[in-house]
């Protein structure tokens, strides 16, 4: 929610704060002056001020500074009263000549507090007039014995040192802004205010083209730029944004039931990145470097659906008024955005996807050139010629970002938890680590894998479903039987059943469950992304215990049905319903005998089916009958593939040879 209304007012924000008109935008308008008028030029009136400004500050006497430095030179005359009843021979930073150390020691009390009074006075007067730090020494001595005199020497010498000393690179002066504004001011109005004469009928903006700064303080002049909010249209295009942000994520969770926060606070950033720069640029953004890019990242990590809806919206909430032609430009870039949502949506290498990130801004420079050429001709009949654009230049510019969006995607993907085709690929890999030590220590589990790949790879196929999803899910559905593989039969080699031995139908009951709970930490363990780690407990659903529940109730015929099911939750996607029906009918069609022909196969694996459907574990994956039936056919395909006959070669007898 704070993402979407985010969004709004970003999208909705010149209506709110910005004037309707400003320079360099496009008008939407023809006007012409609807009477004589001088107006002022207020753009050739700030820049006379911009040009005055730094040669007209006015600057004051700071009296803080003023009295640190008068503070300086108290600690000066206290350190020459020092000199003077100890008689050293050097003042830091001053070096005394003999002479001025024995004026120094001579003179008395009352007229050494005399000569300090004095070399006060002196400083006040001084810095009464203002003082600068980039002063030379000698100027300042020389100042200082100017207001020194008629005082004798040797007094007057060391007198003029210690005030230099005590204000050399010093400065107590300070800019006043109310009386530099005045003095620029009072320039101004001698100089004269530049005006603009407008006649009668005369034209002022032409629509399409830029508005200059004077057309804009001619419309000023003549309340042609409203200033004011617009609370009307700000309410309207918020709660527009507000409705598009919302369709935009309803479409995105229907294509992926699996949708997290994060995964949806990416579309609507791209979308607050996307309307951020609109912003910034204004006409001189480019929709094609604004568009495509996000759309490519979209569509690779949440799919084709997400990336048309985003694209929708990041044209539909185009800020206006537009350049002469760049609305068909922005559909040119919604086209090829739409093209690459398609695209990347099927590529299943990044080999491809580097492939596209040189076709798409090939075919883009082709379609903003058949643009451009249109336009100039459409320019011919109403004179109004369209906005040129740097076309090797914005395609130069696309492809790089798209580089980028490929360069950063790796990064994108683990941590917005974006399940792309290359990474399906990546994760159904039989050498990652997990899928090895699946096939090390569970060796019956794994071949299970295996042949449930297969029966829901064609299942998936028939009924159009993502198939790369399927194949990688179904590898990792039974990773959590790592956890114990001797209490499943088809890791027992040796024929002994634990389960026997613990001779106790809940406990077991409770195993199989624990192999759905061991799943989900094995995923997590392995940052599986959640599509895939969904297989785990979904392929299971909340389907019945049925050997425990029956020996539970051979024992106890009131047990609790409700003991002895999976905890679920049921399938919730298409993908996951095929494995579990998959995985239901994997063993059956194993256990048909060789003799079965085509039709009692397709019987049984639809009673299977019809189970299911009976069961409600198919309720929200959003299968039709139609679909389970074409279902039931591609397993039976697939069973007919699995017991093909072979030919019996003949072996000839090898020879016996003796010792």
């Amino acid at each position: 929610m704070v993402g979407c209304l985010l969004v709004a007012l970003l999208s909705s924000w010149p209506w709110l704060v910005e004037p309707s008109l400003r320079p360099g935008v496009p008008a939407p308008f023809t006007v012409r002056a609807p009477k004589a008028a001088t107006v002022v030029d207020s753009d050739a009136l700030e820049q006379r001020r911009s040009q005055l400004g730094p040669r007209t500050h006015v600057q004051v006497v700071d009296a803080r500074i003023n009295r640190e430095l008068e503070q300086r030179l108290a600690r000066q005359l206290q350190a020459i009263e020092r000199l003077a009843n100890t008689g050293q021979e050097q003042v830091a930073p001053l070096a005394l000549s003999p002479e001025e150390r024995d004026w120094l020691m001579q003179l008395s009390r009352r007229r050494l507090g005399q000569w300090e009074e004095n070399l006060r006075l002196a400083q006040r007067r001084m810095l009464q007039q203002g003082l600068i730090g980039s002063v030379a020494q000698q100027q300042l001595e020389q100042a200082a014995a100017l207001q020194l005199e008629p005082m004798p020497q040797p007094g007057l010498g060391l007198g003029a040192r210690v005030l230099a000393g005590s204000l050399q690179g010093r400065t107590n002066l300070r800019i006043d802004p109310a009386l530099s504004q005045r003095l620029i001011e009072d320039l101004l109005t001698q100089q004269g205010i530049p005006t603009i004469q407008v006649r009668h009928g005369e034209l002022i903006t032409r629509q399409g083209q830029p508005i200059s700064a004077q057309s804009y303080a001619v419309l000023d002049y003549f309340g042609l730029v409203n200033r004011r909010p617009l609370v009307g249209a700000w309410l309207g295009h918020l709660c527009e944004a507000l409705a598009a942000c919302g369709v935009l994520l309803l479409l995105i969770r229907r294509s992926r039931p699996s949708l997290e926060p994060r995964q949806a606070l990416l579309a609507l950033g791209l979308l607050l990145l996307v309307q951020g720069f609109k912003l910034w640029l204004g006409s001189a953004a480019s929709p094609l470097a604004l568009l495509v890019p996000a759309t490519l990242l979209l569509a690779q990590g949440l799919g084709t659906t997400a990336g048309l809806a985003w694209v929708a919206v990041a044209s539909l909430l185009w800020p206006l008024p537009l350049a002469p032609f760049n609305d068909q430009r922005v559909l040119v870039a919604a086209l090829v955005a739409s093209i690459t949502a398609v695209l990347a949506g099927r590529q299943r290498s990044r080999a491809q996807l580097l492939q596209l990130t040189l076709f798409i801004p090939l075919g883009a420079l082709t379609a903003e050139w058949l643009l451009l050429q249109w336009a100039a001709t459409q320019a011919e009949g109403d004179g109004l010629l369209p906005i040129g654009a740097d076309l090797p230049g914005e395609a130069l510019l696309l492809g790089g970002l798209l580089l980028g969006v490929l360069l950063i995607s790796p990064l994108l993907e683990s941590f917005f938890d974006l399940l792309t085709r290359t990474r399906l690929l990546e994760l159904a890999d039989l050498e990652r680590p997990l899928l090895r030590r699946l096939s090390r220590e569970a060796p019956g589990t794994f071949e299970h894998t295996l042949m449930i790949c297969g029966l829901a790879e064609e299942g998936g196929r028939a009924i159009q479903a993502d198939t790369d999803l399927i194949r990688t899910g179904a590898l990792y559905h039974d990773v959590g039987k790592l956890h114990g593989p001797q209490w499943f039969i088809e890791n027992q080699n040796n024929g002994d059943n634990p389960h026997d031995a613990l001779d106790d139908p809940q406990l077991s009951a409770g195993i199989l469950q624990a192999h759905v709970d061991e799943g989900l930490k094995l995923a997590r363990r392995h940052r599986l992304p959640r599509p895939l780690a969904d297989f785990i407990p979904e392929h299971q659903g909340t389907l019945k215990m049925g050997y425990f529940l029956h020996e539970a109730r051979r024992r106890n015929p009131a047990i609790a049905e409700s003991d002895y099911r999976y905890r679920g939750p049921i399938p919730r996607s298409r993908e996951t319903a095929v494995l579990m029906l998959a995985d239901g009918c994997e063993a059956a069609l194993r256990s048909l005998p060789p003799d079965t022909d085509e039709q009692q196969a397709r019987a049984m694996v639809r009673r299977i089916v019809d189970a299911r459907w009976q069961d409600g574990q198919l309720r929200d994956s959003g299968l039709t009958l139609a679909e389970l039936e074409l279902l039931v056919r591609a397993f039976v395909r697939v069973w007919r593939r699995m017991r093909h006959r072979r030919i019996p070669y003949p072996i000839p007898a090898r020879k016996g040879y003796s010792a």
